[in-house]
């Protein structure tokens, strides 16, 4: 057995790298299995919950010609912050970590964003903005997690094309993508599952931004805290990249709509769009009100029900073509 080094995307800017991953102690375990059903999804899904991490580790960043090295937090997380320096590399471009376990050096890949200049910044919910998770009903939500495998979970009708379009938007070089982030209250220990949907979905490729990774099942059902590490990871995104305007997307499920108006407050020159879509059959007057309020702000905004009215308001706004 040897140790697990799981590396997320990671991403950059005219004057800094940051990159992230976690390190977990040697295991057994497989990561999860996108193909399994039923029982063996759930023992596949249960078994991210039951991981355990590995604290204080020695991690090394290899970047250029510099390598840079640091240590894990106390739940085995990592995270890089350096100087990115005479780079001219722009879009997605690939890094490596390494950690030494018994004299060994185990070596992963991944790759950062370095926006293109006049681009959009595009941050997304995933459960229940593009991925169909049944938040308003724990129950179902619970067991389409544990027992519906990441190939048979729905992705709700439209939302690719949205997604696409707005990741091509102002682009004309179709090599060219506007920066994609999707921040969420789902834990790092979902990670693997909810990036296998996005690339089966073929979703545009993005920035992950999760929650702290829970290392018990039992954590999982009872330590929920609140969503303001969403809003604290949507603010950084939009301070570490000051000269892109953004599009907010999320839903009426939970707290979406008050984290983007207060975003939209903080930040009134930078926010172009928000969209929120409807979970239930009728419209939240108080999320109608918070629209409103951002409107006043020079935000476009859309309340939706389906992926084709977005796309309209984005067709009309021109924000997509």
């Amino acid at each position: 057995m040897k140790p697990i080094l799981k590396l997320y995307r990671g991403y950059a800017n005219e004057q800094e790298l940051i990159v992230m991953g976690h390190v977990f102690k040697p295991t057994r375990k497989r990561d999860y299995n996108f193909q399994e059903k039923n029982l063996k999804n759930a023992k596949s899904v249960i078994s991210m919950f039951r991981i355990k991490t590995d604290g204080n580790a020695d991690v090394y960043l290899e970047h250029g010609n510099t390598k840079v090295h640091t240590k894990a937090l106390n739940d085995g997380y990592f995270k890089f912050c350096v100087p990115l320096d005479q780079d001219d590399s722009y879009g997605w471009v690939d890094y490596q970590v390494s950690i030494i376990y018994k004299g060994k050096t185990i070596v992963s890949k991944e790759s950062y964003i370095r926006p293109h200049k006049g681009n959009l910044g595009i941050i997304s919910d995933i459960d229940d903005t593009f991925m169909i998770s049944y938040t308003l009903n724990p129950l179902k939500k619970f067991y389409h997690l544990l027992f519906r495998n990441v190939s048979s979970r729905k992705i709700f009708k439209d939302v690719v094309p949205h997604y696409q379009a707005l990741s091509l938007s102002g682009r004309n070089n179709k090599e060219e993508f506007n920066a994609f982030f999707y921040v969420s209250s789902s834990e790092w220990n979902l990670y693997r599952l909810i990036e296998k949907f996005a690339e089966i979905h073929k979703l545009p490729k993005a920035v992950f931004l999760l929650k702290d990774i829970k290392t018990s099942l039992l954590d999982f059902f009872t330590k929920k805290g609140g969503h303001n590490h969403k809003f604290e990871k949507i603010k950084h995104i939009l301070e570490f990249y000051p000269n892109l305007e953004y599009v907010l997307l999320g839903d009426d499920s939970q707290h979406d709509p008050y984290l983007y108006e207060a975003i939209s407050k903080i930040f009134p020159a930078t926010v172009k769009a928000v969209y929120i879509r409807q979970s239930r059959d009728q419209k939240k007057e108080k999320i109608i009100e918070i629209m409103k309020n951002m409107e006043t702000l020079g935000v476009a905004v859309c309340y939706f029900r389906h992926s084709s009215e977005a796309i309209a308001h984005s067709k009309k706004i021109g924000l997509i073509r």
